[in-house]
């Protein structure tokens, strides 16, 4: 109670802080021609973050919370962020356009599931942005489910209809795309201004939530307390054997290939091997199976720079 009652204070602040954004189009748009549709009013953000922890528990739904899904949400909304160009990043949402390549990547399979339940809080509370709604959503998520308390601010805003598209290819693929796994987290995660501590934090993340085979093609949780934030991936990763699926449920696996305990009821992604294989990789995640302390704080600041990342009123 003691840690919902903080949270809850800085969603307090956080409505204090909020202030209409700048009338300039963001960098983080794909092109100069994108029109911003709407700037962040002013909002109540404690009563938002009310309606978010009203319906993340979803009996049913996969392990009975829709956290881990409002958390990829975010991610992915925030994970197309560029250095080198300045577009990408949480502002924007154009990913709600039914229409709009970036509903139809791959990568965002399954992600109209967590719009859908995040428009009722959008009517509720017209004044706040899709682009912060998704955003502050998913940091309540991870804060309702036992994470550390994050500094989140609103400032995002959402484009028009008829924003260009970034391109395909920007968020993380489980198999390496073709390369070693080590090798393209770094290509996807230095693109956004991360180094491999950063990396190893943010694939802390994996700690929630389930993979859907009508989805990525993939199976299963990666811990056994999948709506529960804690450094229990780390400590599975090393302490666990990891040996490839071959089969599911009695068939041979037919899905891309993935990693599984002695059990078969866990598993992990080759990205996620990767981080116990490659030898800069490694030793972040024996540090975070030890202290989970230090993934939580490590984690909280990462998790705040990829949600501020091209953001032009955080510029």
């Amino acid at each position: 109670e003691e840690a919902k009652a903080a949270a809850k204070a800085v969603a307090a602040a956080a409505a204090a802080a909020a202030k209409p954004a700048a009338e300039a189009v963001p960098q983080s748009s794909s092109s100069s021609k994108d029109a911003v549709i709407q700037k962040p009013g002013k909002v109540d953000y404690a009563k938002v973050r009310e309606a978010i922890v009203d319906i993340l528990d979803e009996p049913g739904y996969d392990d009975g919370s829709i956290g881990p899904l409002l958390v990829r949400l975010a991610w992915h909304s925030a994970g197309t962020f560029d250095k080198n160009t300045g577009r990408g990043g949480s502002e924007g949402a154009c990913m709600r356009y039914e229409n709009h390549p970036e509903a139809g990547w791959g990568a965002n399979a399954g992600l109209n599931l967590a719009r859908a339940r995040l428009e009722k809080i959008k009517e509720q509370f017209p004044e706040i942005t899709y682009s912060d709604l998704w955003s502050f959503a998913g940091t309540v998520a991870l804060e309702e489910m036992g994470g550390p308390e994050f500094k989140w601010r609103p400032g995002r805003r959402d484009l028009d209809v008829s924003c260009n598209s970034l391109p395909d290819g920007l968020l993380p693929d489980a198999d390496g795309r073709g390369k070693n796994p080590a090798d393209h987290l770094r290509d996807i995660f230095y693109r956004m201004g991360f180094n491999d501590q950063e990396i190893v934090a943010l694939s802390g993340a994996h700690a929630l939530g389930r993979c859907h085979p009508n989805g990525s093609g993939y199976w299963g949780p990666w811990t056994r307390a999948p709506t529960t934030f804690s450094n229990e991936y780390f400590r599975l990763l090393l302490d666990e054997k990891w040996t490839k699926k071959t089969t599911h449920e009695g068939k041979p696996w037919t899905g891309p290939e993935q990693f599984e305990d002695k059990t078969g009821d866990l598993m992990m992604l080759p990205t996620d091997i990767s981080l116990i294989q490659d030898d800069k990789f490694r030793p972040w995640v024996e540090k975070y199976a030890k202290d989970e302390e230090l993934f939580f704080k490590d984690f909280a600041k990462a998790w705040t720079k990829l949600q501020e990342n091209g953001v032009k009123a955080f510029a």
